[in-house]
């Protein structure tokens, strides 16, 4: 884990719809929750809390300060304002230090540029970029890296497998309760293919397939629209 993130936050005594006062203030209301805690409402300097959001984003802990005590936690949620793109508001879990939490990581590749499939002319392409993991606040990791120098050639893969977990940190395994009919063993987390090498033809071809079937549905979703629309508006009419 990087750095400890923290930042000051102040008691809220507005609610409900007065707290857009608060944003027009330049102060981002928020909540704290979590088990055996009674909800706490605060308030925040938006500049501050977007820079905490964007350093912490939803997979590291946060040191909140308010009223003279500290609380770690982690950001559940966010609510975001999609045309200033500033935050409307932020929820965050209380976590305890000597308690594993659940969160989900970037997955980054090492050696992008560097992998034999690549010196030839070949294409590396990541397929799974986000996974869920385990572990202590304090081991929680900013990413889980995967090496890719060791690919030569088409076909060759990395898998969760392949990466090198940090002390402390474990993947989730989520059953899915798919039987398998053959009697073949269910694939694992550490199975899932997160790049593999591909020949720059072959992917150019599949890149211009996938977008003529796209081109061929784009007036069926037009009329699925324009359908919508106005059962819509006779509906309102109606109203």
């Amino acid at each position: 884990m990087g750095d400890k993130v923290s930042i000051k936050l102040q008691k809220r005594e507005l609610r409900g719809k007065k707290v857009e006062r608060l944003r027009q203030q330049g102060i981002t209301p928020v909540i704290i929750y979590g088990a055996n805690i009674e909800p706490i409402v605060a308030q925040a300097d938006s500049s501050a809390l977007a820079r905490i959001y964007s350093e912490a984003s939803l997979h590291t802990p946060v040191e909140l300060e308010i009223d003279g005590k500290t609380r770690l936690t982690m950001i559940k949620s966010v609510d975001i304002d999609r045309v200033k793109h500033n935050l409307r508001h932020v929820s965050f879990h209380a976590i305890k230090q000597n308690q594993a939490v659940e969160t989900e990581v970037a997955i980054r590749l090492i050696g992008i540029g560097d992998s034999e499939a690549e010196k030839a002319g070949l294409v590396v392409l990541q397929a799974l970029d986000r996974v869920e993991i385990k572990a202590l606040p304090k081991n929680l990791p900013d990413a889980i890296e995967v090496d890719v120098t060791g690919l030569t050639e088409v076909g060759d893969r990395v898998t969760l497998g392949d990466a090198k977990l940090p002390s402390g940190v474990e993947y989730i395994e989520r059953d899915s309760g798919r039987v398998e009919e053959d009697g073949t063993e269910k694939p694992r987390i550490t199975d899932l293919m997160v790049a593999s090498v591909y020949e720059p033809a072959a992917l150019q071809a599949a890149n211009e397939a996938a977008a003529g079937v796209a081109e061929e549905s784009a007036p069926e979703a037009e009329l699925a629209e324009e359908t919508t629309d106005t059962t819509d508006s006779d509906q309102s009419k109606n109203e």
